[in-house]
C-alpha cells in the first residue's frame, strides 16, 4: 500500500515539476548515525543532533540552522550545550551550529578543520562518512569542555530530524 502511494506521489511530483525528496541515508546508515550520536553523547554531556532540510529555496545555511535549532528545542538543554549538524542537500549547504554554552568555551576556529573534512566527504558524495566524522569530532572537542557527569541524561532525541 505505501509503495503504491509512494509511486503515485513520485508520479505527481514529476508531472507537476516538484522535485523528489533526496534520501541521503539508507535505514542502515541512519541507524549507524544514531548509534554514533549515542556513543558520542556517552563521552560528553553535550547533545548532538543531525537535521536534513528538504527546502528547495536557496538560503543562508546558518540562519536556517538557527531556526531549526530553536524549532527542535536545542536551546533548552541545561548547560546550553547542544550542537546541530544541519544538512541542506537541495542547496548543497551545511552548517555546524553550537549553543551559547559551547560558543562561550570553544573558539570559532576550532570548528574549521572539522567543517573542511566534512565538506571534503560531502563533495565526494560520502554523506554518511562526513556526518559520522562530524559527530566523532564534535564529541572529541566537546568532551574537553563538557565532561559527562555521574548522571548524564539524554536531553534531546538522537534521531535524525527532517523538515525545512
Amino acid at each position: 500500500m505505501s509503495f503504491q502511494f509512494s509511486s503515485l506521489f513520485n508520479g505527481l511530483m514529476h508531472a507537476t515539476g516538484l522535485k523528489k525528496r533526496i534520501k541521503l541515508f539508507t535505514e542502515t546508515e541512519e541507524s549507524e548515525i544514531v548509534a554514533a550520536i549515542v556513543e558520542a553523547e556517552n563521552r560528553t554531556s553535550a547533545e548532538i543532533r543531525v537535521h536534513i532540510s528538504h527546502s528547495y529555496q536557496p538560503t543562508d545555511a546558518v540562519n536556517a540552522a538557527t531556526k531549526t535549532f530553536k524549532k527542535l528545542g536545542m536551546h533548552k538543554t541545561v548547560d546550553r550545550n547542544g550542537i546541530l549538524i544541519y544538512l541542506a542537500p537541495y542547496t548543497k549547504q551545511f552548517a555546524i551550529l553550537g549553543d551559547e554554552g559551547i560558543n562561550n568555551k570553544v573558539a570559532h576556529g576550532q570548528w574549521d578543520q572539522m567543517r573542511d573534512a566534512m565538506q571534503n566527504h560531502f563533495q565526494q558524495q560520502q554523506f554518511k562518512t562526513g556526518v559520522l566524522l562530524g559527530i566523532e569530532e564534535s564529541a572529541t572537542l566537546l568532551s574537553q569542555y563538557f565532561a559527562p557527569g555521574d548522571i548524564n541524561p539524554n536531553e534531546l532525541s538522537n534521531e535524525i530530524s527532517n523538515g525545512n
